[in-house]
């Protein structure tokens, strides 16, 4: 807007807006609380009110939602080629696995899919500081670029000291709620660093069997985090 490029400025918006109505709808469908919706001059962030031990599945298929309602958009408008560029260029900087881009949250997905949900988590931040930092290296910088990369890299900073309140939020969701997880899985020891989402946990130390509850009080209780 600031350039007078209004009808790039009302073509790219569009194209957001549309990203973001994906997200949105596969979330009502799966009763997601939507906490607020963000639009910045270079994209927009959903934000969700909800557990984090939702099932990895319903946050795949709400994730893959915005891209996929682009994609819709741009093939309806494929006679307009600047329609077709901004989208193939949102599309493309939206997948880089950069915090807090939807590609981020398709690595962490995947990761929580083999690693624990610490490990997945400490990874994809550390992967998204990475990717900055090979951006910085090859790009030119532009007023545009710097605005985009000075946000991302305190949206990055901030989930990096949020890291142990977000795994404390997560373990305290299994404590308080009755989650009922198809799939078990038995940890050695009483290391709680490696539960995994979409898992119920049983721990095994010095021959007795203890339910993941019943570790993760013990946790709080010696932290004095309650």
């Amino acid at each position: 807007m600031f350039t007078g490029n209004f009808k790039g400025f009302f073509f790219f918006t569009s194209i957001i807006v549309i990203h973001e109505l994906g997200h949105i709808i596969a979330a009502i469908y799966y009763k997601w609380k939507i906490e607020k919706i963000i639009l910045l001059p270079f994209g927009a962030l959903t934000l969700f009110k909800e557990k984090i031990n939702r099932p990895l599945k319903e946050e795949f298929i709400i994730l893959i939602a915005g891209p996929i309602a682009q994609v819709l958009f741009t093939f309806l408008c494929f006679k307009n080629k600047e329609i077709i560029e901004y989208s193939m260029l949102i599309l493309l900087f939206n997948l880089l696995p950069i915090y807090p881009l939807d590609g981020s949250k398709l690595l962490n997905i995947m990761l929580n899919k083999v690693t624990s949900f610490k490990k997945s988590h400490i990874f994809t931040i550390y992967i998204s500081f990475i990717t900055i930092l090979f951006i910085i290296v090859k790009i030119k910088f532009n007023l545009i670029f710097l605005l985009i990369i000075s946000f991302i890299i305190v949206k990055v900073y901030e989930e990096y000291k949020n890291h142990n309140n977000i795994f404390n939020k997560f373990l305290l969701e299994r404590y308080i709620s009755n989650f009922h997880f198809k799939k078990e899985k038995q940890i050695n020891g009483l290391n709680v660093n490696k539960m995994k989402r979409d898992y119920r946990h049983i721990f095994y130390n010095n021959n007795r069997y203890h339910t993941e509850r019943e570790i993760i009080k013990k946790r709080f209780d010696l932290n004095r985090k309650l």
